[in-house]
């Protein structure tokens, strides 16, 4: 560092010019639910919510992890049946029957119809799940790809951190052409350009997480515009899940000097702080 650092300039790769990289675009797609769907979800909220409001007005704050990580998952996770039980007393504050079986939700059409519309240009898709654990989602999403016709590979946490660049590299040659991960995975250290339409189907609240996979296709190299959509089910904590990472990630960009242009960005239009909108939403 005594001699690299007074020689150095730190520049992005935007300042240098002459069309270092391609194109890149965010799209915000918004996607409504079925009438079931929202039936049960609406219904779901309304129990969760009053239960997560008493439990404040007690001064008890257990509840409100429960309450928005439920709420966030279960249109992805539907096709399950879901309990939600209190933390410490364990008692059942809500129950939902399985609302989808073999066929595919609103969202899922919407990555199926991307899918295929971008092999029809000769691009791969990288798609991000955040539900990998418990409620995993990446098992089903391959299913239903396999089932349209698409060559798919589900990238998990069993593959060695070293070895996921040469596990890609066999994904590219074997003519994958959807690769299925959750974005901790892949957050760093990974080129792939091979695929130049990423989807998020969730996201986390990790700014940092977020940007970096975003970004995993676009890098030095790559020839082809990238572009990067955001799935969000119409009027659900998703949407306020999003919104959040607008305003974390403007605020994250202004104070490295940068405005903000994510494709999120047009969810921002409040100037209340992330907490403070949390809270509006989950107790309104």
């Amino acid at each position: 560092m005594r001699y690299v650092l007074p020689q150095t300039v730190f520049l992005k790769l935007k300042d240098i010019g002459g069309d270092v990289l391609p194109a890149y675009r965010e799209h915000y797609q918004e996607v409504a639910m079925s009438p079931e769907m929202s039936e049960q979800y609406d219904g779901l909220s309304r129990v969760l919510r009053a239960e997560l409001k008493e439990a404040l007005r007690k001064g008890d704050k257990t509840l409100l992890g429960v309450v928005l990580n439920v709420l966030l998952a279960w249109p992805d996770c539907c096709f399950r049946e879901e309990s939600v039980r209190h933390p410490r007393t364990r008692l059942q504050l809500a129950h939902t029957p399985a609302v989808l079986g073999e066929e595919a939700g609103p969202k899922e059409e919407e990555l199926i119809a991307l899918c295929r519309r971008e092999k029809s240009r000769g691009r791969k898709v990288l798609v991000y799940a955040t539900y990998t654990g418990t409620r995993d989602t990446t098992t089903r999403m391959k299913k239903l790809l396999d089932n349209e016709g698409f060559k798919v590979a589900v990238l998990r946490a069993s593959v060695d951190a070293s070895k996921r660049e040469d596990w890609l590299f066999e994904q590219v040659e074997r003519g994958v052409e959807v690769i299925i991960t959750n974005p901790e995975l892949v957050k760093t250290g990974l080129d792939m350009l091979e695929f130049p339409t990423i989807v998020f189907m969730q996201t986390s609240y990790n700014v940092y997480t977020l940007q970096q996979a975003s970004r995993r296709s676009w890098r030095i190299g790559q020839t082809e515009p990238v572009d990067v959509y955001f799935l969000g089910y119409k009027g659900t904590a998703q949407t306020t899940c999003l919104e959040l990472m607008a305003k974390k990630i403007a605020v994250s960009q202004s104070t490295s000097g940068d405005m903000p242009d994510s494709g999120l960005d047009v969810l921002n239009q409040s100037g209340d702080s992330i907490e403070v909108a949390l809270a509006k939403q989950l107790i309104a």
